[in-house]
């Protein structure tokens, strides 16, 4: 999230820059020379300007997005300042009193001409209300937008990746209800159906329909959403999107009109959830349901990629939803045929320093590989593990590790990346790469030697000398 904040005390800049920084991307605007100076050498982005006029704005790309703070020091009043963000396109405004003089009656006189504008004294960064409220402010501006924009399309497509799960499934249904529509005006739709044993039981028990969809038949719609998935996993099907809301790593390669992109969460449920308590839309018993157990299949009960704000919304939600209706979602979990597979990944695995890697050879569908790599984790010893099958003619690979090592996201695309579609966490990832572009690359490797070859990539991978991570990149000055 981008934060502009109009300040002309060093102490104020360098605390807020401190206090900000984790979750905004926080530029400055300064009058100065010498300040702007000193804050580069500090590795603070900053902006030299009179912040009275709204060239200064317009040249520190405020759009309605950006949150803008403005320092009121009791000295002068801040009215000429907010005029001028209000006149570049400034919404998300609030005035931070950091004098002697500013207080209750201060904010009240920039509220009688200024209604939509917060007013915070500096007591308040000290706590969290500061975060919190930006957060809020930003998330709900961010829903109304997207809201106007879909309100005056007749069809809208709520598109989810192949084979959904219960996130996917569940974020759907919500943003379904953010946006105020029906199952006939809003459709859920995936190009490939449900086939696991446990999401066709979510899919039944809370009677959500997940419509085909066809390349052609996308063209049908005004306006098109997608949840838990991003343009690219289509494989160049789809370039433009009005809306993207995901918690996977943000991919390039496609413009999109609205996204909320939280890499650092652990469902997109969650983030879902953040949207309809910005705006005040009921949760039903079988919206909050369905993210309830979503959360909890996303994050493996919290014990993978799990943020505070994951586990805040599962509290949120956990009075809504109907337990005994989860408890009975999760009873579909081991199959025969799921067992068949394991057995197949147990005999022509191997575990290597704490790595078990299996090919699974051809399997019928595509979750069998992701449920063996899941089922392998849980052993003794075992700290990754990376299971291949075959899938009409595509090598599938589901990466899994406890969460504190090594990226699987970065091994993922490290070696597939460049011929196929590759991505994911920090405990978990995905490749899926054509046979034939997988032989180009690591060559006319026998299907019995494929988990050898994954077990040799894993090993360069993990023996690499982890590179040294910087806070980040000092910015330079702009003028």
């Amino acid at each position: 999230m981008r934060c502009l904040a109009v300040c002309q005390d060093e102490l104020v800049i360098r605390m807020l820059d401190e206090i900000l920084l984790p979750g905004f991307e926080i530029e400055f605007v300064v009058e100065k020379r010498p300040l702007a100076r000193r804050l580069h050498d500090a590795g603070i982005d900053v902006v030299v300007g009179d912040p009275r006029h709204i060239d200064t704005f317009v040249k520190a790309d405020l759009t309605p997005g950006t949150c803008v703070i403005i320092e009121d020091n009791g000295r002068r009043s801040p009215k000429k300042i907010l005029d001028a963000v209000r006149d570049a396109g400034g919404t998300l405004v609030y005035v931070l009193g950091v004098g002697t003089a500013t207080g209750e009656k201060r904010a009240e006189q920039l509220h009688a001409d200024f209604p939509d504008v917060s007013y915070l004294s500096m007591s308040e960064l000290f706590g969290g209300p500061l975060l919190t409220e930006f957060s809020r402010s930003l998330t709900k501006a961010r829903v109304q937008q997207y809201q106007r924009y879909f309100s005056d399309a007749d069809r809208v497509l709520i598109l989810l990746h192949n084979d959904p799960d219960p996130d996917a499934m569940a974020s759907g249904l919500a943003l379904r209800n953010v946006l105020r529509r029906t199952k006939t005006t809003a459709i859920i739709g995936a190009i490939q159906g449900v086939t696991r044993p446990e999401n066709l039981r979510m899919l039944n028990l809370l009677d959500i329909h997940v419509e085909p969809v066809t390349a052609d038949s996308l063209k049908e719609y005004d306006r098109l959403a997608m949840v838990d998935v991003q343009p690219h996993y289509f494989g160049g099907l789809i370039d433009r999107v009005d809306l993207v809301i995901d918690h996977h790593p943000e991919q390039p390669g496609y413009t999109a009109v609205f996204k909320d992109i939280r890499a650092d969460y652990g469902s997109t449920s969650t983030i879902l959830t953040e949207h309809l308590r910005a705006v005040d839309v009921n949760i039903s018993e079988r919206t909050a349901t369905a993210m309830l157990y979503a959360i909890k299949s996303d994050t493996l009960f919290f014990n993978r990629q799990t943020n505070r704000v994951d586990i805040e919304a599962f509290s949120y939600l956990y009075p809504l939803a109907d337990a005994a209706l989860i408890r009975k979602m999760e009873g579909a979990e081991i199959t025969l045929e799921r067992l068949d597979y394991v057995m197949k990944a147990y005999r022509a695995g191997s575990l290597v320093d704490q790595v078990f890697c299996a090919f699974i050879g051809a399997t019928p569908r595509e979750d069998f590989i992701p449920y063996v790599a899941d089922f392998f984790l849980q052993l003794e010893d075992v700290k990754w593990t990376l299971i291949a099958g075959v899938v009409n003619d595509t090598l599938i690979v589901s990466v899994r590790n406890l969460g504190y090592s090594k990226n699987a996201g970065e091994f993922a695309r490290r070696f597939f990346a460049d011929i196929g579609s590759a991505g994911g966490h920090r405990a978990m990832a995905k490749a899926v790469v054509p046979m034939r572009a997988f032989r180009e690359k690591y060559g006319e490797t026998p299907a019995e030697d494929i988990g050898r070859r994954l077990q040799e990539l894993v090993a360069q991978f993990l023996h690499e000398a982890a590179p040294v991570e910087k806070r980040r990149e000092a910015a330079g000055v702009k003028n």
